[in-house]
């Protein structure tokens, strides 16, 4: 008999509340946020398993979920010759499970009949919310040539780093020998680091998983929720674990720090990640939206998308995402502008959607479809860490306006 082909199945996670990221998920799922002026977070992933030859793709989702099916519906297509296929599995009561998500195993678990019926002899387990771009079978052909039952990609990280990611240690032929999920105490966090590209590291999880299918059936019956917590550190007592060094850029947007800061990062010239590949691209909704029409404004390391209408604006180090309107005397120093989902051809109120003239803004994340009068100024001018009302939210200094919100003339903060 013909031994079965190998074939790689691919899990992305859709993520849980996304708290952290809050007020930017407070009417999304994390995977559906807006990043680069154009693309969602679930584009990356989604883009790298097409990029790498996967067409056996699924989404499994919670939280906030109606732009994310929307987006992904409206988006990623296979015909029928490619023998691909994309499919959202939402949380879900049913007989005998009366619960949501309780974590990332548990999701997979639950729908656990329908992948052990699909046509994949190896699963990659994969994050909605992370920023990199990976060749996916140079990591499965890793896999199978290590003879590997799991396999786990690792990326060295920053010491300052390790109390939010799973930190792990491997022996010369980089199997896995220990597995510690966010360790917080800096004496545990020594132990665990390493010398690597010349100064003290620790080995990090990406949260980026193959699994043999035989295997992945057997862990999920382990009690916990987990991968990070629980599944890993049981495979690597079990199971031949083996880590896969990848050498990219990759960001766990986690925070609003993060998410702000690698949005942000895109602006610079060689930054470690770009959209400009055609190689291999990003991809996103089509839109068929008209060039953007820019008028006397000074734009100055800066990503402008489709469809904007800017004015005799002053933009720097800033990202203008689709639809946006800015007025007359703007002036933006490190500001992501969400821009709009349609264009607001007879205004609705008596501010429309956009940014009104002469406003200063630094360090400013602007959502969707928001509406901000004319002279006002988002500079943080009392140094402000942390702050909350109903229409702007700072974190980490850095302030956000919730999507759909009203910024009166001459509003200061």
């Amino acid at each position: 008999m013909k031994p079965a082909k190998t074939r790689l199945g691919a899990i992305i996670l859709g993520g849980g509340r996304g708290e952290r990221l809050a007020p930017l998920t407070s009417y999304r799922a994390k995977p559906a946020v807006h990043i680069g002026g154009k693309y969602r977070l679930i584009d990356v992933p989604i883009s790298n398993c097409i990029n790498s030859g996967i067409n056996l793709i699924h989404i499994l989702t919670q939280f906030n979920t109606t732009s994310l099916h929307r987006h992904i519906h409206s988006t990623y297509k296979f015909d029928i010759f490619s023998r691909g296929d994309i499919e959202i599995l939402a949380a879900q009561q049913t007989a005998d499970n009366k619960d949501w998500f309780q974590g990332t195993a548990d999701a997979v678990r639950s729908y656990w009949d329908r992948f052990e019926q699909m046509n994949a002899t190896h699963y990659i387990i994969l994050a909605g919310d992370h920023l990199y771009k990976m060749d996916y079978s140079e990591f499965f052909q890793h896999h199978l040539e290590s003879g590997a039952d799991v396999s786990v990609a690792v990326r060295p990280m920053p010491l300052t780093t390790a109390p939010e990611l799973g930190v792990l240690k491997v022996d010369t032929a980089d199997s896995i020998t220990r597995f510690v999920e966010k360790p917080q105490t800096p004496g545990l966090i020594d132990e665990l680091s390493e010398e690597l590209d010349g100064e003290q590291k620790v080995l990090a999880s990406m949260g980026i998983y193959i699994f043999r299918k035989d295997i992945l059936k057997e862990v999920l019956k382990i009690k916990g929720d987990d991968f990070g917590k629980n599944i890993i550190p049981h495979s690597i007592g079990t199971y031949k674990t083996t880590a896969f060094r990848f050498q990219g850029y990759w960001e766990d947007i986690g925070t609003i720090k993060t998410f702000f800061e690698a949005n942000i990062a895109l602006t610079e010239e060689k930054f470690k990640f770009t959209f400009y590949n055609e190689d291999y691209p990003i991809y996103t909704r089509q839109r068929f939206l008209p060039g953007s029409e820019i008028r006397g404004a000074k734009i100055d390391h800066s990503i402008v998308s489709e469809g904007c209408k800017i004015r005799n604006a002053e933009i720097k180090d800033s990202i203008i995402g689709i639809r946006s309107v800015i007025g007359d005397g703007v002036v933006f120093d490190r500001v992501y502008c969400m821009g709009a989902d349609f264009f607001e051809l007879v205004p609705q109120s008596s501010i429309p959607i956009g940014i009104g003239n002469n406003c200063i803004m630094n360090n400013v994340i602007i959502d969707k479809n928001v509406r901000i009068g004319k002279n006002v100024k988002l500079i943080n001018k009392n140094g402000l860490n942390e702050y909350q009302s109903d229409t702007v939210t700072i974190k980490d200094g850095i302030i956000i306006i919730p999507k759909n919100a009203t910024i009166p003339d001459n509003f200061e903060i």
